[in-house]
């Protein structure tokens, strides 16, 4: 592995955990290199076990890791289970949230749902993203950046000698958590609900397989007079954790702040409660306290500093969104600061980030602000939150709005946030919808063909539009640009025009993070000047 005595790098991230980290990997995908300044030594130790959505293993699968995090998801705990509420672990279910934890996702994606911990994800990240030639300081703090019209000149500090160094990078990215340093020091602050539980987190051991033979809940809400939260337990169900957001009697705003008694007999006598058994044996092993809030920062840039993650949006845990988001995020931003770095788009594409990104983490805060609401703090309900949108509108139906999508007269779309995936087919700024295809006698997602480039989609005649792209690809040297004709040089199973809301002669154009730029529902004359003017005006050029 490379030294760390650079001095000078690309970007620089303030934080290597698992936005860091996955937006290292990311960038380097594209070739650039990074540097990612981590304030722990080993990464994160508490066994959180974080839920992660099928965009995300998509992007996984994108980098080539979705077999690796999937063999250790299962290593962790049982895969597929139900979402539920229940009043303790030894009564009775009273509410089914999610019947089936990939209930019907196979028409939507290739990937899977599924739960890994944080210690279990993150090594994979890091040996992903070091291969391609990022690199983590750990053990090390920002605690100082100025920035000029070419780059940012950033002051690190080994948190353990206290030596002091200074690194110069293009971009910095701040990746560091709920009390982001970067931000702090950006001067951007959030705008939202703020503070409205002082939670704890309670890491156990504790003999509850009996319990729940027979069932195979991944998540289990507990709600009764004594607390609301939930639990995650372990593949033997004899260890995990139990969040706890309120205590006591729900129908009082203090019953928010079960963080204000964290002495070991209280913590046990949480999970007693939460299973329903008074003298179960109970052995403490961590602790977390946390603040639960919904906030989205005012900016998510400032200058050559952008925010990812925490640092730009904090919600409460409910339906798992923070971590997907925040590694959304670094997928959005990595091709941009990439063709950027490269000198192939301008500056001003990276203005769409903040564009893209803010509009689709407010959305998802108030969706998990929601189903905070509904499944842990009813009291709270006098107050107004979002509607609750389906799971899968959060998940791969948010919509991108900026100067980085380019659609036709008429295929602008009225202007929503989201939209359910069955419903988007195609739409300029929603994800690329997922099709089976079959290339070389292998099935492949047309997910498959997106891996940083820009890619063009052609119906069985379309065959002008490939033209098309290989002049477009003189005029643009450098850029990662393809095209494939579907139903001819790859196998269709017949749906993907209809899916991409194409004709026979039709195409689209997906950016590299797999979202619609354009898409020209039939052909035309003129191709080729069209597939330029959609080009410059994405690229900025």
């Amino acid at each position: 592995m490379a030294s760390f005595d650079d001095r000078e790098v690309p970007v620089l991230f303030a934080g290597g955990g698992l936005v860091g980290l996955s937006t290292a990997m990311f960038l380097a995908q594209h070739g650039i290199a990074s540097l990612a300044i981590e304030r722990l030594k080993r990464g994160s130790q508490l066994p959180r076990a974080a839920f992660f959505h099928m965009r995300t293993l998509e992007l996984f699968r994108s980098a080539g890791i979705e077999d690796e995090v999937r063999a250790r998801s299962l290593e962790e705990f049982e895969p597929e289970g139900s979402i539920v509420l229940m009043d303790t672990l030894a009564g009775k279910v009273l509410a089914s949230f999610v019947p089936g934890l990939n209930e019907g996702v196979d028409a939507f994606s290739p990937c899977r749902r599924l739960f890994i911990t944080q210690p279990g994800l993150e090594p994979i990240l890091r040996r992903r993203a070091e291969a391609a030639g990022a690199r983590v300081l750990d053990g090390h703090e920002v605690i100082g950046f100025v920035q000029d019209g070419e780059g940012v000149t950033t002051t690190v500090r080994n948190r353990e000698t206290g030596e002091e160094r200074v690194i110069r990078s293009r971009y910095l990215v701040g990746a560091d958590g709920a009390h982001s340093r970067v931000r702090e020091l950006a001067g951007i602050e959030f705008d939202g609900r703020g503070v409205f539980s002082n939670s704890v987190t309670i890491y156990f051991e504790a003999p509850l397989a009996t319990l729940l033979e027979g069932t195979n809940f991944s998540v289990i809400y507990i709600g009764n007079p004594h607390l609301g939260g939930f639990f995650r337990l372990d593949k033997d169900r004899n260890s995990g954790f139990l969040v706890v957001n309120t205590v006591g009697d729900t129908s009082k705003p203090e019953a928010s702040s079960p963080a204000n008694d964290i002495r070991e007999q209280t913590l046990v006598a949480h999970v007693r409660h939460s299973a329903g058994v008074a003298d179960l044996p109970v052995k403490i092993t961590g602790t977390a306290r946390w603040r639960a809030t919904a906030d989205v920062a005012r900016r998510f840039r400032h200058g050559r500093v952008f925010l990812a993650g925490d640092a730009a949006h904090l919600m409460p845990p409910n339906g798992g969104y923070g971590g997907n988001t925040g590694i959304h995020d670094g997928h959005n931003l990595a091709w941009k600061l990439a063709l950027v770095l490269k000198g192939i788009a301008g500056a001003a594409l990276l203005e769409t980030y903040e564009a893209e990104r803010r509009a689709a983490s407010a959305f998802t805060v108030e969706q998990a602000y929601t189903r905070y609401v509904t499944r842990t703090a009813p009291f709270l309900g006098k107050r107004d939150f979002q509607p609750l949108a389906d799971d899968f509108d959060i998940e791969l139906g948010y919509l991108y709005r900026s100067a980085a999508i380019a659609p036709r007269p008429g295929d602008e779309g009225s202007g929503e946030l989201h939209e359910h995936p069955s419903r988007s087919l195609g739409r300029p700024g929603s994800r690329a919808p997922h099709v089976w295809l079959e290339r070389n006698a292998e099935r492949i997602s047309t997910l498959d063909l997106f891996r940083g480039a820009f890619v063009l989609l052609a119906g069985p005649s379309g065959r002008a539009w490939l033209d098309a792209v290989r002049s477009a690809g003189a005029v643009f040297p450098g850029l990662p640009l393809e095209a494939h004709q579907i139903g001819a040089d790859i196998a269709d199973e017949g749906r993907f025009a209809a899916a991409y809301g194409l004709s026979p002669s039709g195409a689209t154009l997906v950016r590299p993070d797999g979202f619609v730029a354009w898409r020209a529902v039939s052909s035309s004359s003129g191709e080729e000047a069209e597939l330029t003017r959609v080009l410059s005006t994405i690229l900025m050029r």
